[in-house]
């Protein structure tokens, strides 16, 4: 059994939320192969070197998790991008680039975390070039932390202005996008979050029947997507 989660968006502020992550990693998670963690795990990162207690718990959660024999997978979000490969070390994870394709069920699988998808959203996808160039990435991991944090609440509460500014087909993803990506990478099967909206979209990929599989944020509930012997199930569940 495979477990995929993605946008618990993980902050002190949560503390329900942070329970039900670590009830999953102690029991759901302990019996699975493997855990896939695609992206806004942390509400917000400004760096390795600055990890708090709270994200330092959750970083010995996920290494405990791995010590187990658990493989734990992590890619990056909108929100966290800038976790690197200190955190994953330390957490037992390995850092996977999106979009990134792995065999789950017997076959080929695309996994993203979706932001990259949303490609109508042009003031964001110019932003996102911006902050993912390896040049940018190596000027904001030096930045000093306090002028870090600053960047850091000013993104956020820029985001969320501009999500509830934007139309509905601005903020999610472009359909078009979705089989191009798809035929480009020869997958039937993409697994994605980001846009918080659960479920699971059929279409046609190079004319073969495909599915676009999205996973759930964690808010009034959590959501996993549960791949084993019986397929794909997406799931939501309540908190503990």
């Amino acid at each position: 059994m495979i477990l995929l989660i993605s946008d618990l968006h993980l902050q002190e502020e949560r503390p329900d939320i942070t329970r039900a992550f670590l009830d999953l990693l102690d029991g759901r998670a302990r019996h699975a192969e493997a855990l896939y963690i695609l992206g806004d795990f942390f509400e917000v990162w400004i760096g390795d070197d600055a990890m708090t207690p709270f994200q330092t718990t959750i970083c010995q959660a996920l290494r405990a998790l791995s010590d187990s024999g658990t493989q734990v997978y992590l890619m990056h979000g909108n929100r966290d991008f800038m976790i690197g490969e200190a955190f994953c070390k330390a957490a037992g994870c390995t850092l996977l680039r999106d979009p990134s394709v792995v065999t789950l069920g017997g076959e080929p699988v695309l996994l993203m975390h979706g932001d990259s998808l949303c490609t109508l959203d042009l003031g964001y996808m110019k932003m996102r070039r911006y902050l993912r160039n390896p040049v940018s990435l190596w000027i904001l991991r030096h930045l000093p932390l306090g002028t870090r944090q600053k960047l850091a609440r000013k993104l956020r509460n820029e985001s969320r202005t501009q999500v509830r500014m934007k139309a509905n087909d601005i903020v999610d993803v472009t359909p078009e996008e979705v089989p191009r990506v798809m035929a480009e990478h020869g997958v039937l099967t993409l697994v994605h979050g980001h846009t918080h909206r659960p479920a699971i979209h059929k279409l046609m990929v190079n004319d073969q029947p495909a599915r676009r599989i999205v996973l759930g944020d964690w808010d009034r509930q959590g959501w996993a997507l549960e791949v084993d012997e019986q397929g794909f199930q997406l799931q939501p569940f309540a908190f503990p």
